[in-house]
């Protein structure tokens, strides 16, 4: 394509780490979600739990309470992107398109029951947010023909739907209301085109990682593939993006010039800067990605094996500069409030200064306290006798 142009691995790195906000500090967390298009939810809480993490890692002022504010204040919503996320309030619409589809007949996890989705929207409708417990059936006396599994079911198929929403969440347990008493007032509730969901992720998808492929714009996303194709190339004609390779990658990305231009303005300070990342992080979701962009070949071992791990249950990949440079096995202790780093692994290529050394363990000590922690045991950090300096 005539508009195509070429640019280094440094270069797309740098896009990539701005894109995702790790390039400098956003004390408002509401930004963070907005830039990144989604903060995925997760219940592992091995060190602390992704949506908090990932928040952290982008504003060293955030706290847990942030998320449940949001929500509170309607600027935030639950539902599905490639896995259970908070999606900005104002992609609210975007949400509908997959909504439709289950309205329509698309299968989710469950099959459904009508009769038993009819009882829990008309005991919500009645009673006002509720939660899978008080679904709950007491006593088999009466041997109504409801149980929780079934309700616990429908909630989830009603939710899928758009037919309930999450309102907030107690602890971490999801409270179920009415679309209409959770969303804002005059909020745009046109259920967008195809062609207008498709430009939605494809925006998104630039807008949070700088430049992507095709495969990356439709990740986890069935039955676009082709649409997508002809909306990029109908962009690209158009010169609302640009094409672009990266040096020994064959595969076109999409990315738009005022995105390379800012990296070409952006000043070089020599300062690096240091994330501790989540395994369920934006930057890393996408591993082929990691692997090709950062030389970075990362995998959540949590669904692996345990016999099979390389590293361990939940390790967390460490993030220099523009290179990924160590992984870290660790876990916190909150009821002890001790911070446990079980084991430290060097990437071959990277040799620590005494600077790296002390942003490392300044960074650990920051981690630590924000997972409830106020001391650290180490097992295994001998690498740090053996900086080059």
């Amino acid at each position: 394509m005539s508009n195509s142009i070429k640019i280094s691995h440094t270069e797309a790195r740098k896009l990539a780490i701005s894109g995702q906000g790790l390039s400098g500090n956003e004390n408002n967390s509401l930004k963070i979600i907005q830039q990144l298009g989604y903060v995925q939810i997760d219940t592992i809480s091995v060190t602390e739990r992704a949506h908090h993490h990932v928040l952290f890692t982008r504003n060293p002022t955030y706290h847990q309470k942030e998320l449940s504010e949001l929500m509170a204040a309607k600027s935030i919503f639950e539902y599905w992107s490639h896995a259970a996320a908070y999606l900005p309030i104002a992609d609210y619409r975007f949400s509908l398109h997959k909504k439709e589809l289950y309205k329509d007949g698309d299968k989710h996890w469950f099959p459904r029951d009508k009769k038993v989705e009819k009882y829990v929207i008309d005991r919500i409708k009645a009673e006002g947010a509720l939660q899978s417990k008080d679904f709950e059936n007491p006593s088999t006396k009466n041997n109504q023909w409801y149980e929780w599994k079934p309700a616990k079911i429908a909630l989830t198929n009603l939710f899928m739907d758009g037919s309930l929403m999450i309102a907030n969440r107690k602890g971490f347990q999801k409270i179920f209301d009415l679309p209409e008493r959770v969303l804002p007032p005059d909020l745009n509730l046109s259920i967008p085109t195809a062609e207008e969901y498709h430009q939605h992720i494809l925006f998104n998808a630039i807008k949070a990682h700088g430049l992507v492929n095709l495969n990356e714009i439709i990740y986890l996303r069935k039955g676009i593939k082709q649409e997508v194709k002809k909306l990029l190339n109908k962009m690209v004609e158009s010169s609302q993006i640009t094409t672009a390779t990266i040096t020994g990658i064959n595969e076109t990305y999409y990315t738009n010039n005022q995105l390379i231009s800012s990296i070409n303005n952006t000043q070089n300070d020599g300062n690096k800067r240091i994330h501790i990342l989540n395994p369920f992080d934006n930057l890393l979701i996408q591993r082929k990605r990691v692997k090709e962009i950062f030389n970075f070949d990362y995998q959540i071992e949590c669904y692996v094996p345990e016999k099979k791990r390389k590293f361990g249950y939940y390790v967390l990949p460490v993030l220099y500069g523009d290179e990924f440079v160590a992984r870290i096995d660790a876990k916190a202790d909150r009821k002890e409030k001790i911070f446990y780093v079980n084991n430290t692994w060097l990437e071959p290529q990277f040799k620590p200064t005494s600077k790296f050394i002390n942003e490392f363990s300044n960074k650990i000590n920051e981690y630590a306290k924000f997972c409830g922690c106020q001391s650290i045991k180490i097992n295994k950090l001998s690498f740090f006798a053996k900086s080059k300096d």
